[in-house]
């Protein structure tokens, strides 16, 4: 009544068979072949070719003698206009067909495009932060003018601090300052104090 129900909804039904054989084709070859056809039907070559076509088949049509023409100019060439549409009837699909695979290796394109962006917005990004991150790392390095500042600061107080040292020892005479003492240890210490 409504066909034959599987026994089960997990298990897909079995295919029917058919009396024909199924033919494969290579989509890719034959993809291949029509875009080929396609672009050579968009040329000037082909153009000129089937003009040539044309013009030599009504040539023969008219001028030939009778007895081996095969289109009668006085049937308005038939044959030629039955040929001329088969060929456009098979140029149409064929395009169509070109148009197709063309729109797929251009989505296939804008993909990889996007995704490329993608890597490159990423990439950039991740370069923006690490920049960020370096110039906050620098403001906290000593910079060359900073250091010579700092130690030229150190060398002034160091001078300083001999200038002291030097007046302190001429203005107390030698005989006053008291003499170091030497602890167990082997230390220079004076008065005894630790």
């Amino acid at each position: 009544m409504w066909g034959v129900v599987a026994d089960r909804l997990d298990t897909p039904k079995v295919a029917r068979r058919s009396l024909l054989p199924k033919v494969r084709l290579d989509q890719d070859a034959f993809g291949k072949v029509s875009e080929g056809i396609a672009r050579f039907m968009g040329t000037p070559r082909f153009l000129v070719w089937l003009s040539l076509f044309c013009l030599a088949w009504i040539a023969w049509n008219t001028w030939a003698p009778t007895s081996v023409q095969f289109d009668k100019a006085a049937l308005g060439f038939t044959a030629l206009t039955l040929m001329l549409s088969l060929q456009a009837s098979y140029a149409a699909p064929l395009i169509l067909l070109a148009q197709n695979r063309q729109t797929d290796r251009d989505r296939v394109t804008l993909e990889q495009d996007r995704q490329r962006a993608e890597r490159n917005l990423a990439d950039t990004e991740y370069l923006a932060r690490e920049m960020a991150a370096l110039r906050i790392a620098l403001n906290e390095v000593a910079t060359r003018d900073f250091v010579r500042s700092e130690l030229r600061n150190l060398l002034e107080e160091l001078a300083a601090e001999r200038e002291a040292e030097r007046a302190e020892r001429e203005a107390v005479p030698i005989d006053a300052r008291p003499a170091p003492t030497q602890d167990d240890s082997g230390d220079a210490r004076r008065d005894g104090g630790a």
